[in-house]
């Protein structure tokens, strides 16, 4: 009976290996496949000969996107971005999470708090609204205008998440502080936050990926391309190329490229940064993510 179980279990096993390397396969190949769409001819991408390995191997599309200074302000723009979004997220998500985490009886306007809240989530002004707050802030041309909006519209998720992951740490912890007579500073920073590393990484990591990857605000903020964030940068080198202000030697270099090779270029460059900070993050996630999602 032993044996059989020790087999049966052995057979699992194996069988969730399978399963795991399959939908690991399956995640990948579609970025080989890219990486080598984005090495390849102009011609070869046209006519769908690529397979997994490129074809007519060149660095055309990334000298495309790599060949003027404005490609490294755009970076620049884009890692201020981040590091101010995701450390405006990461200082005010435990200020908000931590109170609604209480007990109505230790916090009466709790229940009103989350309500505002959780409104903020489901409806907004729109566009136009927001277009006219940021002009009338005087914030256009800004990276301040690109970090409040991104962050005010990622912080309700990342402060329900934070919120019940606070929930779910054992109240003693409060109580024992609250003898010692600790006030609600004292035990936020020297209790909540050290036990919290999983859900601030974790929504660290989502706003590191918002800052990132949203490039509509940069279009509708930035009057100038100088101001312009990365994604913003590489959108408008795709789509908005106009042949009548190029150059002869920059025409001949489009002639060699398609929307498609480009398009392979922008996506990996940008996903290396996201892939340099996923690793470090990726103990956290799973922990944060599960303990933050569970409401008692």
């Amino acid at each position: 009976m032993v044996k059989e179980t020790t087999l049966g279990s052995k057979l699992f096993d194996a069988l969730l290996v399978v399963i795991l390397v399959a939908v690991a396969v399956t995640c990948i190949l579609p970025l080989w496949y890219t990486l080598a769409v984005s090495f390849s001819t102009k011609a070869a991408a046209a006519g769908g000969q690529i397979s997994l390995w490129p074809v007519g191997f060149n660095l055309n599309s990334y000298k495309q996107l790599l060949q003027d200074n404005q490609f490294f302000v755009s970076f620049w723009t884009s890692v201020k971005r981040v590091v101010l979004g995701a450390g405006l997220n990461l200082l005010v998500v435990p200020l908000m999470a931590y109170p609604l985490s209480k007990t109505i009886k230790d916090f009466r306007l709790r229940n009103v708090l989350m309500w505002v809240v959780l409104f903020t989530m489901l409806f907004n002004g729109g566009l136009i609204p927001l277009y006219l707050t940021i002009r009338k802030l005087g914030l256009f041309n800004s990276v301040w205008s690109l970090v409040l909006v991104g962050g005010a519209q990622t912080l309700v998720f990342n402060v329900v998440l934070a919120m019940n992951f606070f929930r779910n740490l054992p109240r003693e912890l409060d109580e024992a502080a609250l003898v010692d007579g600790a006030g609600p500073w004292y035990i936020l920073l020297k209790v909540y936050v050290p036990l919290s590393a999983p859900v601030l990484a974790t929504v660290s990591l989502f706003s590191i990926v918002y800052h990132w990857n949203e490039f509509l605000y940069g279009l509708v903020f930035m009057t100038r391309e100088q101001f312009y964030p990365l994604q913003t940068y590489i959108q408008q080198v795709v789509v908005m190329l106009d042949p009548s202000t190029m150059s002869t030697d920059e025409l001949e270099r489009m002639s060699q490229l398609s929307n498609r090779t480009l398009n392979a270029a922008k996506i990996f460059i940008a996903m290396v940064p996201v892939l340099l900070v996923y690793p470090f993050l990726q103990r956290f996630f799973i922990h944060g993510i599960t303990l933050g999602s569970v409401k008692e």
